[in-house]
């Protein structure tokens, strides 16, 4: 019941961080174009622009100030709920996903940091990461913005380099995104909103407004409008082993997140030309060239298996909860029987031995009744049960098991380099169940 309700919390709360990031996003995107597409050209008196628009079925007719109008309306709309609110529930995700068992989800499997210390690195990495953006828009570099983009790009790979020296791969990318998206409420929160706050007092009072802090509200925007395609990838790379499960998965990410930025480039330059429509195939070619990369390296059709077990005995999991998972240390696999007479370099690993680490490294999550008490179903809907099931999911094993070794979850289950070769092999060999 602990398992089921927590699958139902995370269901709730990743729902709630979806609909609000969209609504942000969104609003985003589009006042970034709006901003972009006003007709400058001969405006009425004391507008910056105009622009006419259909949506819905309606005619729009909009209009932006230079600063401000002379009188402030009755009803001014305001857009900040939608940031805080994505925000707060992307922390509390992290919370129900990572840092509720950071042992088994957080760190990396063999690390030498306890839970709070990985839940202290991770927390205190979202406010350093703000603390040093905004002193880097502040300094001189705030005038250079390509400079200042570079460096920021740098300082954020560099991140992710980091985090996956300590965090798992999915806990690493999850953390870069964390910090940009601090970066951006941060923005809303200590930028946008109080020049918005100081234009509005400022015409309530009969003053004439600082246009610089609407400047340098409307520049923190642009940044936030930049960041968003690279948060987006990085909420959805948890379904993606190849990426953050790669050895080199902050080079992934680091590709992806350029590829982004031109493409979110074009899209914010295209009203004023489409000089930098290249970028479209150039990402295109890009992510193209990161799958191949990223690809699994080739085993040999033949390998040397002559020192795989017959068969693997497992003692079974203690069912000690910590934070509602299991300590991996505890997951000891049991004394190995001699090992087999060695067979012809050609033959490939029998089903049987493939089958037995499967059933004790796998099912104690990926099974119709699991017995890990972190799941009351199958993750994924995956299960390995019976020889057809692992012969339909073979791909699956390979990319995360084999290749990624991502799985078992933490290394749970304690999966030896041996075993993850020896089912490799069976795969290559064709994945035959008889």
């Amino acid at each position: 019941m602990e398992a089921h309700l927590l699958e139902w919390l995370n269901l709730s709360v990743r729902w709630v961080h979806m609909i609000t990031g969209v609504a942000w996003i969104g609003a985003s995107f589009y006042f970034v174009w709006l901003e972009n597409n006003l007709n400058r050209v001969n405006p009425k008196s004391g507008l910056a622009g105009d622009l006419w628009a259909i949506h819905g079925g309606g005619i729009y007719h909009l209009e932006k100030y230079k600063l401000a109008p002379p009188t402030m309306p009755d009803n001014l709309h305001w857009f900040k709920w939608e940031a805080y609110f994505t925000w707060m529930s992307g922390i509390a995700l992290l919370c129900v996903v990572f840092y509720s068992n950071p042992t088994l989800y957080l760190l990396a499997p063999g690390s030498t940091l306890s839970g709070p210390e990985g839940v202290a690195i991770g927390l205190g990495s979202l406010f350093i990461g703000w603390f040093i953006y905004s002193f880097l828009c502040d300094s001189a570099l705030g005038k250079r913005p390509a400079l200042l983009g570079f460096i920021l790009f740098v300082l954020i790979i560099g991140a992710a380099y980091g985090f996956s020296k300590v965090f798992s791969g999915r806990g690493a990318y999850l953390h870069v995104g964390a910090i940009i998206g601090t970066i951006m409420v941060g923005n809303v929160f200590r930028i946008i909103m109080p020049a918005q706050r100081a234009l509005v007092a400022a015409i309530a009072e009969n003053r004439t407004p600082d246009p610089a802090l609407p400047a340098k509200g409307l520049l923190r925007s642009r940044h936030n409008n930049y960041f968003t395609l690279p948060v987006l990838f990085i909420m959805i790379s948890n379904h993606f082993p190849s990426t953050y499960g790669s050895q080199y998965n902050w080079l992934i990410l680091a590709g992806i997140a350029v590829l982004a930025v031109l493409v979110r480039h074009y899209f914010n330059t295209r009203h004023d030309s489409h000089k930098f429509a290249w970028t479209l195939p150039v990402a295109a070619v890009g992510m193209i060239c990161l799958a191949y990369v990223s690809g699994p390296k080739p085993m040999s059709s033949a390998p040397e298996v002559a020192n795989a077990p017959a068969k693997i005995e497992y003692q079974p999991l203690p069912e000690t909860a910590v934070g509602g998972g299991l300590k991996p240390a505890e997951a000891k696999p049991a004394q190995a029987p001699a090992a087999a007479p060695a067979q012809a370099s050609n033959a490939g690993p029998g089903f049987d031995k493939v089958h037995s680490v499967i059933q004790e490294r796998c099912t104690v999550c990926h099974s119709a009744k699991p017995t890990s008490p972190l799941f009351s179903a199958a993750p994924a809907g995956v299960m390995l049960d019976t020889p057809e099931q692992i012969r339909q999911n073979a791909p699956r094993i390979q990319a995360q098991a084999v290749t990624s070794q991502i799985m078992p979850l933490g290394n749970i289950t304690q999966m030896t380099q041996q075993e993850r070769d020896l089912i490799g092999a069976w795969i290559v060999q064709g994945a035959q169940t008889n």
